[in-house]
């Protein structure tokens, strides 16, 4: 009966033993999984609720960088935006210049002409930058989304309206509209044209608004006020405002007039006529081709070039182009808020990557310190079993006996 108890215990023993061994085996080959892998959850199994946490965060991760991918790709076209703005504003200052120049008394014809192809040749630079796409064949002046190119054969195609920034992203294309169709003719309330049968050398500038109740009835006046001069046998000049009492002229003088003050400066001829209206909208394209074709044609019916339609057509001409590049300048410095606003939104990016990654890591990396600490504890203890039970094995009733 001792026999048979002592042989149970015996292999019992023997059980355990080997159980042991196994499970240490088991968590030296754990650790040192973690420690190879760097993590301490290497399967959900693991720890399930530090894994979930570790995936979400992994998740919220891949989004960040989603993210913030789309938003490199917005900061290009708007900077490729950008810099076509500024490309065209400089293009569109030379032109300016070259109106000025066009004015130049002492020019002739012949010169004039050659400042229209320099000219022509900056309207079509300007309109070439008005067409410029993106890596993806769109067109950075796109407005709300519209593939169209914004700018064929002098019509605007694009759709007008700026795209809207998002909590995580810019607008991915600049107001086309605004930045080249949207420029108001005049002074913005009231234009001044000339009349069609002039052959003096009269011309006003834009007017200046004095009276904003008084002009804004004005530009609702139909039909809309002339103002028309008289010449005496003895070169006395007077004007009257539509059709009212005549009033004597002096070239230079500002006169009141639709609730604004004009000047009118030159010679105007015996029934020459000046009429005032409404402001309309036009685009900066038609503003260039009116101005290119003042200094092509503004002459006097003589061949002369001391005529009131050229001076006052590059007066009209000059004020306008003034007016367009106010509005590209304004959709310019929305570009750069934009820019401005992509910068804030990479920081944000990165802090938030940067706490998720922490996240992650606290769910589900080991500490290396401690996990090899705990390895080399584990390998030292079952290297001692391992030499212990081989002992244990050699044992025999043999050993005893001598």
């Amino acid at each position: 009966m001792s026999n048979t108890i002592t042989r149970l215990g015996t292999a019992n023993m023997y059980d355990r033993t080997v159980n042991n061994l196994t499970e240490r085996q088991a968590q030296m080959a754990h650790l040192m999984e973690s420690t190879t892998s760097g993590k301490r959850v290497v399967r959900a199994s693991d720890d399930p609720v530090a894994a979930a946490q570790a995936e979400r965060a992994r998740t919220r991760m891949d989004r960040t960088e989603a993210d913030k991918r789309a938003l490199d790709a917005q900061v290009s076209i708007i900077t490729q935006g950008e810099a076509a703005l500024g490309s065209a504003n400089t293009a569109l200052t030379e032109f300016r210049s070259m109106v000025v120049n066009a004015g130049n008394g002492t020019y002739t014809q012949t010169e004039r002409d050659a400042l229209v192809a320099q000219m022509t040749s900056l309207r079509d630079q300007i309109a070439n930058f008005a067409n410029r796409t993106d890596s993806n064949g769109l067109a950075l002046f796109r407005g709300l989304g519209s593939a169209e190119q914004p700018l064929q054969g002098g019509s605007f195609l694009g759709q007008s309206g700026q795209t809207s920034s998002g909590a995580n992203g810019i607008a991915n294309s600049l107001d086309g509209v605004a930045a080249f169709m949207n420029v108001p003719t005049g002074n913005g309330v009231l234009a001044v044209t000339q009349g069609a049968t002039n052959t003096g050398k009269a011309w006003t500038d834009i007017g200046q608004i004095t009276d904003p109740t008084a002009a804004a009835a004005a530009a609702t006046t139909v039909p809309p006020i002339d103002i028309t001069f008289s010449v005496a046998a003895d070169g006395t000049t007077t004007y009257s405002i539509a059709g009212g009492a005549a009033v004597p002229y002096k070239s230079g003088d500002k006169i009141t007039v639709a609730g604004m003050g004009l000047t009118i400066t030159g010679a105007p001829a015996n029934g020459d006529s000046f009429t005032i209206g409404a402001s309309e909208r036009s685009d900066l394209f038609s503003i260039l081709d009116e101005a290119i074709n003042v200094v092509r044609t503004g002459v006097n019916p003589d061949g002369s070039t001391a005529s009131g339609s050229l001076s006052h057509g590059i007066a009209k001409a000059l004020a306008e182009i003034d007016t367009g590049m106010n509005r590209m300048q304004t959709v310019r410095s929305f570009a750069g808020d934009l820019l401005q606003r992509a910068d804030t939104l990479t920081v944000q990016f990165s802090a938030k990557s940067l706490q998720l990654e922490a996240d992650r890591s606290s769910a589900e990396d080991v500490d290396m310190i401690t996990a090899l600490s705990d390895l080399k504890t584990l390998q030292t203890n079952h290297s001692a079993a391992l030499q212990s039970y081989a002992q244990i094995q050699k044992l025999s009733l043999f050993d005893y006996i001598g």
